[in-house]
């Protein structure tokens, strides 16, 4: 089967809200009194806000309940989305604009395939919310990547096969989670050093699209 969609990470491969991620996560570190550092936050990149929160907690000497945890986790999320307030159309990243007016123009349906539950709020900050034709977000799946779920969900709501997909991922856990669903996958940023993209570009600027739709696949 020909490639007829391009399923879209929001985080990393959008826009960037890695910072505001971090500076919440730092927040709610301090005041619980546990080490956190940057190196500590990628190893959260395309996973959960929960499964975020365990690993955090895992530097801990307390143990959490099930609520102090989703109290936490509330927490964390106030003070993120209170940051995300400050996006605009401005923070869309680099090449991301012309590579949708470009599969747009080759009649590829584009969706986004996200674990954020803020997915909806943050494509309205950046102007985007109406240009895509399927959103799987954190919202509708119960399983965070590397599980395929939200990538499967995105080719159902798009009415295609997973073969017909590609999806462009900037981490690891989102590589893996494409190639489960026995999609394309493509690797940005970090995630052009995994091993397992099928393809792998620093940015979106330099992503040839021709390239992109090539059905060739190299199967994990």
């Amino acid at each position: 089967m020909k490639i007829s969609a391009v399923i879209f990470d929001l985080d990393g491969v959008i826009v960037s809200t890695d910072e505001y991620h971090y500076q919440a996560w730092k927040q709610i570190s301090d005041q619980e009194n546990i080490y956190f550092d940057r190196e500590i936050n990628e190893k959260l990149r395309g996973v959960s806000r929960m499964e975020s929160l365990d690993i955090i907690l895992s530097h801990s000497d307390k143990a959490y309940s099930e609520k102090e945890k989703l109290l936490l986790a509330q927490r964390k999320n106030e003070i993120y989305c209170e940051l995300l307030n400050k996006l605009s159309p401005n923070d869309i990243l680099p090449g991301v604009i012309n590579l949708l007016i470009g599969l747009k123009g080759r009649d590829i349906k584009i969706a986004i395939g996200s674990s954020s539950r803020n997915t909806p709020f943050i494509l309205d900050q950046i102007g985007l919310a109406a240009n895509f034709d399927a959103i799987a977000d954190g919202n509708s799946i119960k399983k965070s990547k590397p599980d395929p779920e939200v990538f499967l969900l995105a080719a159902k709501m798009l009415g295609l096969e997973p073969e017909e997909c590609a999806v462009i991922e900037d981490a690891q856990a989102g590589i893996d989670a494409a190639k489960a669903a026995g999609m394309k996958a493509v690797g940005i940023g970090s995630a052009a050093n995994c091993l397992n993209a099928d393809m792998k570009f620093q940015d979106l600027t330099n992503l040839d699209i021709n390239q992109l739709l090539e059905v060739n696949q190299i199967r994990s």
